[in-house]
């Protein structure tokens, strides 16, 4: 019987854990969480303690990757965003390294969990409302009346503009759990059929194997970028009411 490409998502409790009657169980997921992390932490790490006027390739890497980031930052939020640094900062790299620890054989991939990535964009989109209405109050509610709006479509316009709020972080979840889990499954299935294909015609998907993976290594940068530079395109819209720096109090 062969196996289903969705069987790599299955998660078993390694150790049943339960506190006031809420499931904190420890499974796979979690797991590669904590590998994510530590494995993130330490090169880091190892990136800043090992300074030098010459960079090492760690030292670069990691000097490339903040430069990156913070191009992101300024060209959406401008030096206002530069305070959110390290929350971006994190939130790219872990959804990186998530990314890309899935893709080794036999690992997890911890974004392909839609609760992981509603829990990132639920928290992002909030963040965005509060730091809204603490810069400009009620004024904030002016987002949902585009610049220009003739008076007569504005009762119009603020449905539609309720919907596509509600809608950014629905979107923001589903893109990145849907792109990784997407990937993985095709991997499976071609994989699959390389097994069943044997050495007469396995050749075929086990090319597509190949170049699907390397795709995948691809997404896993793409993914990673667009959840953060949506996310600091939504901090910026909160920021700059309109494109204008209305800063209230």
């Amino acid at each position: 019987m062969e196996e289903s490409p969705l069987h790599q998502f299955e998660l078993q409790n390694w150790i049943p854990i339960s506190l006031g009657g809420l499931d904190i169980s420890i499974n796979k997921a979690v797991v590669f969480m904590w590998i994510v992390v530590a494995v993130a932490a330490v090169l880091m790490v190892m990136a800043g303690s090992a300074r030098k006027l010459v960079p090492g390739k760690l030292q670069s890497l990691a000097e490339m990757m903040a430069d990156f980031i913070r191009s992101m930052i300024m060209d959406t939020m401008g030096k206002d965003g530069m305070r959110f640094f390290p929350l971006i900062a994190t939130l790219f790299i872990f959804i990186l390294f998530s990314n890309l620890i899935g893709l080794i054989p036999g690992s997890y991939t911890v974004t392909s969990q839609v609760v992981v990535t509603a829990v990132f964009s639920c928290v992002v989109y909030g963040l965005s409302l509060a730091i809204g209405f603490y810069l400009h109050g009620a004024k904030f509610l002016g987002i949902l009346v585009p610049p220009g709006t003739p008076g007569w479509l504005v009762p119009l316009m603020i449905p539609i503009e309720i919907i596509s709020q509600l809608a950014r972080p629905v979107s923001l979840a589903v893109r990145l759990f849907a792109n990784m889990t997407a990937g993985h499954v095709m991997l499976a299935v071609l994989f699959g059929l390389t097994i069943g294909g044997g050495l007469l015609i396995g050749w075929l998907p086990f090319t597509f194997t190949v170049a699907i993976y390397v795709l995948e290594c691809g997404i896993a940068f793409i993914q990673a970028y667009i959840f953060t530079i949506l996310t600091c395109v939504y901090l910026g819209d909160a920021f700059h009411l309109h494109g204008h720096d209305e800063h209230a109090h």
